[in-house]
């Protein structure tokens, strides 16, 4: 169905799971490199950065066909030239997905804390974002079905209170990809929030990517994959099942009795 004709009924192409040209932010590890390597998979060109030459170096080695690109998204001049890079090697690229992010634990009690761990946070998580979206928004724009997916977390509608800063991050993206989804209804282009629950990764240290109480990477992504496929993401969020009491807390009264499960006195 052509895109005019979409656009005359008030609706969007769904994202296509194969031949796109994708790049990943924060893709060399835990879920951004998982979707990575499932994107390739599927007969996609995939482009992945990092901040670390040495992860960058091994998901290449790994995956050949998969393009690495160092990219600090906290330095406006890496971003400024990852952008020329990619409009002039992969003008048809079609899909970013912002994904990367870090996670810190704060204690306010603490005579030594101070804003230090807040401000890393908020430039990595909600500027990394925002200066990724700014910076390929006008080439995504000019393809006929593109596709922006940021990482939000589950902890945006419940928080764990160690973590503060980093809750606060992905709530402020929740919303803020709410606007940019609205503001960007007329385009071909989807804007969906990925919600990840705790996942086995290296996000919060070593002892995470092997926590038992953490979900499997690998099923998570298959999980979001399948998703993906069935277009079974309503309001353009990818939450699954088992946290969707966390994202209707509020909604349903049970806010409280949630955070006080995960924030036990």
């Amino acid at each position: 169905m052509p895109w005019p004709f979409l656009q005359r009924l008030g609706k969007t192409p769904t994202m296509q799971m194969t031949d796109n040209t994708i790049l990943i932010t924060g893709g060399t590890s835990g879920i951004g490199r998982k979707l990575a390597e499932a994107f390739h998979d599927r007969g996609n060109r995939v482009i992945v950065t990092g901040r670390r030459r040495d992860l960058l170096t091994d998901i290449c080695e790994h995956r050949p066909d998969i393009v690495g690109l160092h990219l600090d998204l906290t330095d406006p001049g890496s971003i400024a030239a990852a952008a020329k890079d990619i409009r002039d090697r992969f003008p048809e690229l079609n899909v970013l997905i912002a994904n990367a992010g870090i996670s810190r634990s704060e204690d306010v009690t603490s005579p030594d804390w101070n804003a230090s761990t807040g401000e890393e946070i908020v430039q990595t998580n909600i500027l990394g974002v925002i200066r990724a979206v700014a910076a390929f928004l006008p080439a995504l724009k000019t393809q006929r079905a593109a596709a922006i997916i940021a990482t939000s977390s589950a902890l945006a509608f419940v928080p764990r209170a160690e973590f503060p800063a980093y809750c606060a991050s992905k709530a402020f993206l929740h919303t803020w990809l709410i606007s940019l989804r609205h503001q960007l209804r007329g385009v071909p282009l989807e804007v969906l929030e990925l919600s990840p629950p705790y996942v086995q990764t290296e996000l919060t240290g070593f002892a995470q990517a092997k926590d038992p109480r953490a979900m499997p990477l690998a099923s998570y992504v298959d999980e979001v994959m399948a998703m993906l496929e069935r277009n079974q993401h309503p309001g353009g969020e990818l939450v699954l099942p088992r946290d969707q009491p966390r994202r209707w807390a509020e909604r349903d009264g049970t806010y409280e009795s949630l955070f006080a499960i995960m924030n036990p006195a």
